[in-house]
């Protein structure tokens, strides 16, 4: 927990501008392809239409979004000029908004309103992604 003194829990805490939704993906089968799409479905009772997680109601990650941001600097670390959103296996792609700023807050996406609840991490999908496309996530050497 943040002291609530802090810049940075003070950060947090301030207000959201808004922010664009850039990508729009759906996951079909569990480690199956990501496909894009132009609009989905998004609705309480069967969360994202089309992706494999849709028609859990009430259940956690019924739909992950990721920062723009967030993949250039993944894709930086990486040394690669850009990671495509469909190996990063989430489901919306936002730009000019802080993700972490909006846990335990409510937004709105077209005519949708999401509740975020928390950080989605890696899945170890994201691994097999990035090796397939001929990137090492991870390299350590020895001096």
């Amino acid at each position: 927990m943040l002291n609530p003194s802090s810049g940075l829990q003070r950060l947090l805490d301030g207000p959201v501008g808004p922010g664009r939704l850039v990508w729009i993906g759906l996951r079909s089968a569990r480690r199956g392809p990501v496909g894009e799409v132009e609009s989905a479905r998004l609705s309480p009772e069967d969360g994202l239409a089309g992706d494999r997680y849709g028609g859990r109601a009430g259940g956690k990650r019924q739909v992950t979004l990721i920062a723009r941001e967030d993949m250039a600097a993944a894709a930086s670390f990486l040394r690669r000029p850009e990671l495509p959103p469909v190996l990063l296996r989430r489901n919306l792609v936002t730009e000019g908004i802080n993700l972490i700023a909006l846990k335990d807050r409510r937004v709105g996406i077209g005519g949708a309103v999401l509740e975020i609840t928390g950080e989605c991490h890696p899945a170890p999908g994201w691994k097999r992604s990035l090796v397939l496309a001929g990137t090492t996530p991870c390299v350590a050497t020895e001096d």
